[in-house]
C-alpha cells in the first residue's frame, strides 16, 4: 500500500516539474534544463524501488495458479528499473562531470533519437514495462478494485507496447502513446493498487 502511494505521489510530483521545466523553454524543441532537468532524474530513480516493490507486492497477493505470471511480472519490472536507473543516474552524473566529448554528447547524453539513452530508454518503458503490465494484470484479485487494476494494467501494458511503433516506423511522435500508458495509465493503476491493498489489509484485521 505504501509502495502503491509512493507512485502515484512520484509520479504527480514528475507531471508537476515537467510542467515547470516545459514552462521554463525559451523554444518548443529546446532541451529541459537545470534545475528541472536534474529534479527529473531524481525523481524517476527515487520512483523505480517503489515500482518493483509495488509489484512483488502484487505477486504476493496473487491467487494460487499465477505464480508463472508473477515471475514474468517481476523479472519484467527489474528489468525496466535496471535500465532506467542506468540511463538516468549516468545522464545525471555525466552531464554534471563533463567527461564526454562535444562530439559524442549528442549520441550519449541526448534524448534525441537515435542517441543510447533513448534507446535504452525504450527498451525498458515501451518492451519491458509492457510485458511486465500484461504478466501482473491477471495477478490482481480480492477486492472490488481488483477489476479495475485489472483493466488500467492491461491497457497500460498495451500503449507502452504500442510505444514501439515509434522507432520501428521512424516516427518517434508515435511514442507518445507509449509514454500515455506508463506516463498516463499506470499512474492510475497505481493509485487503484493502493487501495486494493488498503482493503485488503483492513479485511485481514479481525
Amino acid at each position: 500500500m505504501i509502495a502503491a502511494f509512493a507512485v502515484t505521489l512520484f509520479a504527480i510530483a514528475y507531471a508537476v516539474v515537467l510542467f515547470a521545466g516545459l514552462a521554463s523553454l525559451s523554444a518548443p524543441s529546446a532541451p529541459i534544463e537545470d534545475p528541472w532537468f536534474t529534479l527529473l532524474e531524481i525523481l524517476i530513480v527515487a520512483m523505480m524501488p517503489a515500482i518493483v516493490m509495488l509489484i512483488m507486492a502484487l505477486r504476493a497477493s496473487s491467487p494460487k495458479g499465477s505464480e508463472l505470471l508473477g515471475r514474468w511480472a517481476v523479472t519484467f519490472i527489474i528489468v525496466t528499473a535496471v535500465l532506467t536507473t542506468i540511463v538516468h543516474t549516468a545522464l545525471f552524473v555525466l552531464r554534471r562531470a563533463g567527461v564526454i566529448d562535444e562530439n559524442l554528447r549528442p549520441v550519449l547524453l541526448s534524448f534525441d533519437w537515435p542517441s543510447v539513452p533513448y534507446i535504452l530508454d525504450i527498451i525498458a518503458w515501451d518492451l519491458f514495462f509492457g510485458l511486465a503490465m500484461l504478466c501482473a494484470a491477471p495477478l490482481a484479485d480480492g477486492t472490488r478494485f481488483a477489476s479495475a487494476i485489472r483493466v488500467t494494467m492491461t491497457i497500460s501494458g498495451l500503449l507502452a507496447l504500442a510505444g514501439l511503433a515509434g522507432p520501428i516506423a521512424g516516427d518517434m511522435r508515435l511514442r507518445a502513446i507509449g509514454i500515455l500508458g506508463y506516463a498516463g495509465v499506470f499512474p492510475i493503476t497505481a493509485t487503484l493498487m493502493a487501495l486494493h491493498f488498503r482493503q485488503r489489509i483492513k479485511t485481514s484485521i479481525p
